[in-house]
């Protein structure tokens, strides 16, 4: 484990603990491990809640609401939709049609596959293309197969571009969020994933709503995470812990930096940083 930032020991109140799931919460394969499931009941002994904040679709985080006990709020595309613990909606962001469009054809003429979600189910044209079976394995649910995404896009809370090549990914990254400017927030969820949520959404806006449904100061958050999309909420919460598998845009903003996410680096975490800080509870 990485030494902590300077400062950092100085967090000595935990009032919240919110979690990334892909590559932070479940291992690589999508598994919930005994022992991360394990600190997570820890945290709630010591009276200390926890949530999640995801990419995934609401639909993907119904199995991890019983074994973990979920409780509280949780935000699911990257907070374009805040739902309860039984997964009804309490708030929702969608994309907008004319943007899904534009993002829709740049994609698609990048030679993306482009998967589209609405609150309750994704589409794709392409059932074959990559990473189709490891999203099913994910979420739980196949996809609906359409011969085109446009009539779906007012409906669109999140697109997502998948590609093999995460060079090529980072490209069109760069050139869709330009062309989309103010219209869309772009995001990398993974190194194969691009996702494209409405303006002003991203896991920094979506910690700071939970943390008001659960009346905690943003200060007192802990929140950790592996990825890109992680870091806005990173910078908005008091104290932040990066898996060691994180990018290293999440790495180099993260308080601190545990084992990796098929090392139950989570459980890492909360055993030997967060309860040690819990004290002033």
């Amino acid at each position: 484990m990485r030494g902590l930032v300077p400062g950092a020991q100085k967090l000595t109140r935990v009032g919240l603990v919110v979690s990334d799931v892909d590559g932070t919460l479940v291992t690589t394969d999508k598994v919930l491990s005994a022992r991360n499931r394990a600190a997570v009941q820890s945290l709630a002994k010591h009276g200390i809640p926890f949530t999640i904040i995801s990419s995934r679709p609401p639909f993907g985080l119904r199995m991890l609401i019983e074994p973990l006990n979920l409780r509280l709020p949780m935000a699911a595309f990257n907070g374009g939709v805040l739902a309860g613990p039984d997964l009804t909606t309490l708030e929702r962001r969608p994309l907008g049609g004319e943007t899904a469009r534009a993002a829709l054809m740049y994609l698609e003429t990048c030679g993306m596959d482009v998967w589209l979600f609405t609150e309750d189910h994704w589409h794709t044209r392409n059932p074959g293309g990559a990473h189709v079976q490891h999203e099913v394995r994910t979420v739980q649910m196949p996809p609906v197969i359409v011969e085109t995404l446009v009539p779906l896009s007012d409906r669109a809370i999140k697109l997502v571009g998948v590609d093999t090549d995460p060079d090529r990914l980072t490209h069109c990254a760069a050139e869709v969020g330009a062309l989309l400017g103010a219209a869309a927030t772009v995001s990398r969820s993974q190194s194969y994933y691009l996702d494209i949520n409405a303006p002003g959404i991203d896991k920094g806006a979506a910690l700071g709503e939970l943390a008001r449904l659960c009346s905690v100061d943003p200060a007192d958050i802990v929140t950790l995470g592996d990825m890109d999309n992680d870091v806005p909420m990173f910078r908005q919460s008091g104290f932040s812990v990066a898996m060691g598998n994180g990018s290293e845009a999440a790495r180099q903003a993260a308080s601190a930096v545990t084992g990796s996410n098929d090392a139950d680096g989570f459980a890492e975490a909360v055993e030997r940083i967060i309860l040690p800080r819990a004290r002033g509870r």
